[in-house]
């Protein structure tokens, strides 16, 4: 029997914790404007997005605290900042509604997963309500009681 190749995966990165810590309403996909050597990092799987944010600024959505660990290979002749702030590109309509969203009903804006898309970078954005400490408890109980069920079925 011949081998069967893998697909390759187009995920680069995933925020796990921003899914524990908000209730997500609705997503939104969103280009990136990067430099050379961030899309090596990434074609590279160098990218963090533990710790990001996304904030409005002067009417424009911007990616912040995103680590893109540079290769030592790429960008040796001007200095790199891992974690600057990455302009991020959606339609105007778009921006204007999340806006709204955002400072009248009280959403935030929280990064979810970064993957390729027809060979661009583009970013998956949430808007989202945060969790309280009691609802962060009922989302480990399921956590909990989904695995414990896969392993009855398994062991069954």
């Amino acid at each position: 029997m011949a081998k069967q190749k893998k697909a390759p995966s187009n995920n680069i990165a995933s925020n796990k914790k921003a899914r524990f810590d908000y209730f997500i309403e609705e997503e939104f996909e969103a280009g990136m404007v990067l430099q050379g050597w961030e899309v090596k990092s990434m074609r590279a799987g160098r990218v963090q997005l533990k710790e990001s944010y996304v904030q409005i600024h002067r009417g424009e959505l911007y990616l912040y605290g995103a680590h893109l660990t540079p290769l030592s290979t790429t960008s040796t002749h001007k200095p790199v900042d891992p974690i600057r702030p990455r302009k991020l590109l959606m339609k105007k309509y778009e921006i204007g509604r999340l806006i709204g969203q955002v400072e009248r009903a009280g959403y935030t804006l929280a990064p979810l997963n970064l993957y390729w898309s027809k060979g661009l970078a583009k970013l998956k954005i949430g808007l989202a309500k945060g969790k309280k400490q009691h609802d962060k408890r009922a989302s480990i109980k399921d956590r909990d009681w989904k695995r414990d069920q896969q392993r009855l079925l398994k062991g069954g």
